[in-house]
């Protein structure tokens, strides 16, 4: 069966069976809610885990699935310069759950994680007013840190990739979560 290189909400609902569904936010993400039947290859670890993505979309196409739909479309990239086909859910789990579809949680009391695109954002502003008034309270020299910071964002949004998400998906916070199923 052939996959389209995206996939709506309404067309992915009914074909929830026949499809993998890959949830490819980090660990804690996926713990706070994740489409039915998805198991979990942050999208850091999409190359590393291409031998058993190959042999899941043998048996089924692969739905690639993230917040928004970004990184589930570059997972998707990335995975068809390796000859492997997969769809990205558009607009994500935001998506699933605005137009009235439940999502699976973990056994237990459910742990609330700040999204990637949340962390990213309070990342970057603490940084700026930090550079701001260490700048203004010590040195001048300090706020070439809240312009370190602009010129990331800057670049960021030209070449649509985030280093700082990067950095903020490999600590303990986005670590943790449920265990990868499946």
């Amino acid at each position: 069966m052939s996959i389209s290189p995206t996939l709506t909400v309404g067309e992915a609902e009914p074909r929830l069976p026949e499809l993998n569904v890959v949830d490819v936010r980090t660990p804690g993400e996926f713990a706070s809610g994740r489409l039915p039947g998805a198991v979990n290859v942050p999208l850091d670890r999409i190359e590393d885990s291409l031998s058993d993505l190959r042999d899941a979309s043998a048996s089924k196409p692969l739905l690639l699935v993230c917040a928004s739909g970004a990184r589930s479309g570059k997972a998707a990239s990335a995975l068809a310069v390796h000859g492997v086909a997969a769809a990205s859910l558009t607009g994500g789990t935001r998506a699933w759950t605005a137009a009235g579809h439940r999502l699976e949680y973990p056994p237990g009391p459910v742990r609330s994680v700040w999204g990637m695109e949340r962390q990213v954002r309070f990342a970057a502003g603490a940084l700026v007013l930090l550079g701001l008034l260490l700048g203004l309270l010590f040195h001048p020299a300090f706020q070439v840190l809240s312009a370190g910071i602009a010129g990331g964002l800057v670049f960021s949004a030209l070449t649509d990739t985030c280093g700082m998400a990067v950095v903020l998906g490999r600590l303990p916070l986005n670590r943790r979560g449920a265990a990868p199923q499946g």
